[in-house]
This record gives C-alpha cells, sequence and structure tokens, in this order.
C-alpha cells in the first residue's frame, strides 16, 4: 500500500503535540506591528490550540503528525 500523502500546506501551519493536540500560531502576527498595542502584541506571541470542533479536519491533512 503507498504511503499517504500529507497537505504541505497544513504542515506548515500546525503541529501536533506529544498529547495529540494540535497547536497553531495565532492570526495578525505578520507584519504591521507599530499600529498594535503592546499589550496585543504580546499576546500574539504565544501558539494557540486548535479548537476541539476542528481538530479531527486538520488531523486528516496530517496523517504521520
Amino acid at each position: 500500500m503507498p504511503k499517504m500523502k500529507t497537505n504541505k500546506a497544513a504542515s506548515k501551519r500546525f503541529k501536533v503535540t506529544g498529547s495529540g493536540r494540535v497547536r497553531r500560531p495565532k492570526g495578525n502576527a505578520q507584519h504591521g506591528m507599530i499600529g498594535k498595542s503592546r499589550k496585543r502584541r504580546r499576546r500574539l506571541r504565544d501558539n494557540d490550540m486548535v479548537d476541539s470542533a476542528m481538530e479531527h479536519r486538520v488531523k486528516i491533512m496530517l496523517p504521520y503528525g
């Protein structure tokens, strides 16, 4: 049986943790930081978890995650 293909766009955006949850970066943190408040920039630093409703869809795209 051939290997399953990983969705390359998803592999660049999501990582699966050791416990099986899916991590994702927060949006709006790529550029234009001068216009954002210090508090907002600080909150955008940390990664976030994918919602449990969408987690299954992401894991389908990452078969070896």
